[in-house]
């Protein structure tokens, strides 16, 4: 999951927590798998004919995945001048893109707007704005679960889009173990920043209803939850408390409720292989056309 929260996004503790969960699921390392197969051939037809190329990145996190995505673009066309402008309502992992930017030598010729908000305050905004700029590609990286409203957010983001232009919003897979976890305890965990859970099945549905034509690429990944278990475990409570949306875990649920979350991670969500537990952290990239 992204960076962008309801109120004051990741900060402090939750950012060391959230790169934890970077550092323990190997989740960037899957997208910039499925992106390095995927944008190529996407960014020929987007970038086809054009002077110039307008990137928009929601929910960016600390970069990690915008700088793999600049590069691509940059290399596929290097005499095209490229703008990025990146909404990131955290303004500690904002700080930590920036300085990702500045030493990554592909982005020194691109020229990058930063706003430091939510994407609601981003979207009123442009809304308040009477020449609004348009955008080649837009991307949604583990975000659209913080959104109030999905097909406000995705009409919205569509609506940026120039000529031949992609939005692309990557997001846990329907079925995944995110999925099943978080529609199992909807009551106990839809109460932070996420008051309404949506993996891809809730996306695509609501593309389909919007008339909009897009293509689904699978993002594979797991990654070993074993030490979840172990109630020692300092590793396994910050990820519990990752994976559940919350502070604490141990502290934020009724015993009951805690068994019952251990038992679904363990039983419904992941699979067992030499004693270790595999958590299913499936996601989709779905490429959404103008």
């Amino acid at each position: 999951m992204s960076a962008e929260t309801k109120h004051t996004c990741y900060e402090g503790c939750n950012v060391n927590i959230f790169q934890l969960y970077l550092q323990k699921s190997g989740e960037h390392a899957a997208i910039l798998k499925c992106l390095q197969n995927a944008l190529p051939a996407e960014f020929k037809r987007i970038g086809a004919g054009k002077s110039s190329l307008d990137v928009l990145g929601v929910g960016s996190g600390g970069g990690e995945m915008d700088v793999q995505i600049l590069s691509l673009l940059q290399s596929a066309f290097p005499s095209v001048p490229i703008t990025a402008d990146i909404v990131e309502g955290s303004s500690e992992l904002t700080d930590n893109f920036k300085a990702l930017a500045a030493k990554t030598a592909d982005l020194q010729k691109i020229q990058i707007s930063w706003y430091t908000m939510s994407s609601e305050d981003y979207e009123k905004q442009v809304k308040a704005k009477e020449d609004v700029k348009k955008f080649d590609f837009i991307h949604m990286i583990q975000m659209i679960y913080y959104v109030k409203s999905l097909a406000e957010s995705i009409k919205f983001h569509h609506g940026l889009l120039k000529n031949n232009g992609r939005l692309m919003i990557i997001v846990e897979t329907a079925n995944s173990g995110w999925d099943i976890l978080w529609k199992t305890y909807k009551k106990e965990l839809c109460v932070g920043s996420i008051i309404e859970y949506r993996a891809s099945g809730e996306i695509i549905a609501c593309l389909k209803d919007q008339g909009l034509k897009f293509e689904e690429h699978p993002v594979p990944n797991s990654f070993d939850i074993t030490e979840c278990f172990d109630q020692s475990s300092v590793t396994g409570e910050r990820l519990l408390s990752f994976m559940t949306g919350t502070d604490h875990f141990y502290e934020s649920f009724t015993p009951e409720v805690r068994a019952g979350i251990l038992d679904i991670l363990r039983n419904k969500c992941s699979t067992e292989k030499d004693g270790r537990v595999f958590f299913n952290s499936n996601l989709s990239c779905i490429f959404v056309h103008a």
